[in-house]
């Protein structure tokens, strides 16, 4: 076995053992124990390790794919990953692995909840996980949340394809120091990148052993009539099964017809039958686990054969999206400059050729039978499926046909011409670097200190459920307060929330707890609730138990609710109001009925700027509930606007929205905290950048978006626009207030979050 595919097919290996624990419910515990066995013992057999065989120049390819792979979040300085916002696939993963390395594809005994309504649309139908346990049974073994080893694993990934396609560049270059240069460019195909940096983990994976079966087949083609040497390739076709189910067959074609050539050709056919007979069988031994569950996947294929099934893409992709050079900062949109990238694609594909035309001349497969597969694959997938397959074909084949182009730039290098194949390296070389620098830029990076506060209140009130999050957070919900019994208002949910007005909060949607209809609200013990200094106090039953930067959490005695009457008053951005003295009476009447008491929450009102400068909350709300006149951060941006408060106190600066560079602001030129920088958040959610003493009267507010510069993420398009700004005096824990029915006229006139009835204790 070349040692370069190594580490590959221990990849593969590793995902078929924790498949075949995932068989039966009782083995699912054995999947982390069978790998650290198998691996002790691969490290017996191999004793005294032959350091002579390490490839230094593979090694370093290795090294560099993965600094560049792990850039974006390194230089972020701090642990995340990608693509959050842009796609919430990944917490989907997340959710199928925490269930997966437990009970396997048995989701019963689950009580109702986002969690095992996730489950429910994705792992009981057999998911392919073979892309996602190696990830499992490695989060076992360093005990770390799946969330901060996510974007390591797939960084992990990308070298997986950098090792594969070193040794496919093997078959036509000879010079070492040059196969390494071109597998280190090839892995780095803008579409393969672009998908690792938005969670692409099948996709990559994918792509690396379709590879690594490509560099297999003509050498076990000549030894068909030794079973054992059928073993890595078997593990290999098996592995691809388990990476994409049963489907993923369709890459297998092209590479294994061209081996029964070879294999006849090498061995005669009798040797071939039975050789083939031997690989079918170890194939079809390995490939069980994938079996088993692709019964179940593949009859739900709308996604995958649906016309108008884009996922999260704009349109189609563009086929020359494979050749591995697309200049933009996401790639589901067209490339800038389009006369450079056309030129330098037609550069990639004419060496493409080139290389196959030398291959075949030299007997070397390794590449043409590659070839082979990525065209039927793509042609099949693309042609076939639905958009959203058709990109994932394009993605996962893209490393190997830029890596075409680059081992003919490498041919020309060794034929003598070696200031022509500078020239071309470089060009292409240019266009790859240039792509990915744009995406590196553009990069969707996860809101880490938030997620941690999701981690710690997931694991602090683990069992305290049922539980509601009103903010839109799938990877609260779906991961983090899984044990918690938590149900996303606007996510997927088993109890529905329905809103005062009717309806309910849609996908994307943040709605203030006031907006829900009460008998919804006090289904749940604990409430998970994003802070801000416009949302409403959770009903008087609720006490405020654990408060963080970004969350409260809020709880409610078991029982019955006292609560007889409530009356919601203000509005998204104006959370108190003053009510009608005929509806403070109303309630009075309504307490004094059941001998209770008036409950009201008193605060003063939050004044909210809008990010073009002008005063006052908006009147109107667009898709998501965004303020339809928040900015598109896309470049610098600085406004001023006056605003006055009503009394002295300590104000909050809170920012609303999604910003990407540093925001930085003053209110009376003195700085309100130090800046903030990269915050991606959905529309109708803050974070608060400072707090300032303030005297009673008018103030200035400077605010600055200092725009992008070196830091991965700071130059792309946002999702959602910044704004508004709310300054307001503390958040959601104001004091309940008790007034007695007859002393009820004293609530009128009075700025008011709500109004309950509620019986005496």
């Amino acid at each position: 076995m070349p040692p370069a595919l190594l580490l590959p097919l221990g990849f593969v290996v590793v995902s078929l053992l924790a498949q075949f624990a995932l068989l039966f419910h009782p083995t699912v515990f054995l999947a982390t124990p069978a790998v650290a066995v198998c691996a002790l013992a691969g490290f017996a057999l191999s004793f005294p390790f032959d350091l002579r065989r390490l490839d230094r120049f593979a090694a370093g390819a290795a090294a560099g794919v993965y600094a560049v792979f792990a850039a974006p979040f390194v230089l972020s300085g701090r642990a995340t990953f990608g693509g959050y916002i842009k796609l919430d696939d990944t917490a989907t993963y997340f959710a199928m692995l925490d269930r997966a390395m437990t009970d396997g594809y048995n989701v019963a005994g689950l009580a109702p909840s986002t969690y095992q309504a996730t489950l429910d649309t994705s792992l009981v139908y057999g998911y392919p996980l073979g892309s996602l346990l190696p990830l499992g049974v490695g989060r076992v073994l360093v005990h770390e949340n799946l969330a901060w080893v996510w974007q390591p694993y797939l960084t992990f990934l990308a070298v997986l394809i950098a090792l594969a396609l070193y040794q496919l560049a093997g078959s036509l270059v000879r010079t070492r120091w040059l196969r390494a240069l071109i597998a280190f460019l090839g892995a780095q195909a803008a579409l393969v990148y672009g998908y690792a940096l938005w969670g692409g983990v099948k996709e990559l994976s994918a792509a690396a052993v379709v590879a690594t079966i490509a560099a297999l087949v003509p050498a076990t083609a000549r030894t068909l009539g030794r079973p054992r040497t059928l073993v890595p390739l078997a593990a290999a076709c098996a592995g691809i099964a388990g990476v994409l189910s049963v489907g993923g067959a369709v890459w297998l074609l092209p590479l294994l017809l061209p081996a029964l050539v070879l294999g006849y050709r090498a061995s005669g056919l009798r040797v071939t039958a039975i050789g083939t007979g031997w690989f079918v069988a170890i194939t079809a031994l390995l490939a069980i686990p994938a079996i088993s569950a692709g019964r179940t996947f593949l009859s739900h294929t709308g996604a995958f054969t649906g016309g108008s099934e884009y996922g999260n893409l704009r349109g189609r992709l563009s086929a020359l999206q494979v050749f591995g050079i697309w200049p933009g900062g996401d790639f589901r949109y067209p490339a800038l400059h389009h006369t450079i990238t056309h030129v330098l694609i037609a550069v990639v594909a004419a060496a493409a050729v080139a290389a196959l035309v030398v291959a075949w001349r030299r007997r070397a497969w390794e590449l043409p039978v590659a070839a082979a597969a990525v065209a039927f694959g793509c042609a099949v997938y693309v042609g076939m499926g639905s958009p959203w397959v058709g990109a994932k074909a394009l993605a996962s084949a893209s490393p190997i046909v830029l890596t075409l182009g680059l081992a003919a730039i490498g041919a020309v290098y060794e034929f003598g011409r070696r200031a022509v194949a500078v020239v071309l390296l470089a060009l292409v070389g240019a266009g790859v670097i240039w792509s990915n620098v744009l995406q590196y830029h553009a990069v969707d990076l996860a809101p880490s200190a938030m997620l941690s506060e999701l981690e710690t209140i997931g694991a602090r009130f683990a069992g305290q459920g049922p539980s509601l999050m009103t903010d839109f957070q799938a990877y609260g919900d779906r991961h983090f307060l899984r044990d918690m019994t938590a149900e996303g208002a606007s996510e997927l949910r088993r109890h529905v929330v329905p809103l005062r007005t009717g309806g309910v909060a849609t996908t994307g949607v943040t709605a203030d707890i006031d907006e829900f209809q009460l008998d919804a609200i006090l289904f749940y013990r604990t409430l998970v609730i994003r802070r801000s200094p416009l949302d409403s106090r959770p009903p008087s039953i609720y006490k405020l138990v654990w408060s963080g930067k970004y969350y409260d959490v809020w709880q409610r005695p078991l029982g019955a609710s006292p609560i007889v009457e409530h009356v919601s008053l203000g509005s998204r951005f104006v959370p108190a109001a003053v009510p009608s003295c005929n509806t403070v009476l109303q309630v009075a009447k309504a307490a004094q009925e059941v001998g209770g008491m008036v409950a009201t929450v008193e605060r003063p009102s939050t004044v909210v700027v809008e990010t073009n400068g002008r005063l006052g909350p908006p009147t109107t709300l667009g898709e998501y509930g965004e303020d339809p006149v928040a900015f598109y951060l896309e470049k610098p941006y600085t406004f001023q606007a006056t605003f006055s408060v009503p009394v002295a106190g300590t104000y909050g600066i809170w920012l609303g929205g999604t910003f990407r560079g540093l925001v930085t602001a003053t209110v009376d030129r003195i700085p309100v905290g130090g800046g903030l920088r990269d915050m991606l958040d959905w529309p109708n959610t803050y974070v608060e950048l400072g707090a300032v003493r303030l005297q009673r009267g008018s103030h200035l507010l400077d605010l600055d978006d200092h725009g992008s510069d070196w830091r991965p993420g700071s130059a792309g398009a946002p999702e959602f626009g910044f704004g508004p700004i709310a300054i307001g005096v503390g958040t959601g824990d104001w004091p309940v207030t008790y007034v007695k029915p007859a002393d009820a006229r004293s609530l009128c006139g009075k700025d008011l979050d709500w109004l309950e009835a509620v019986r005496s204790s």
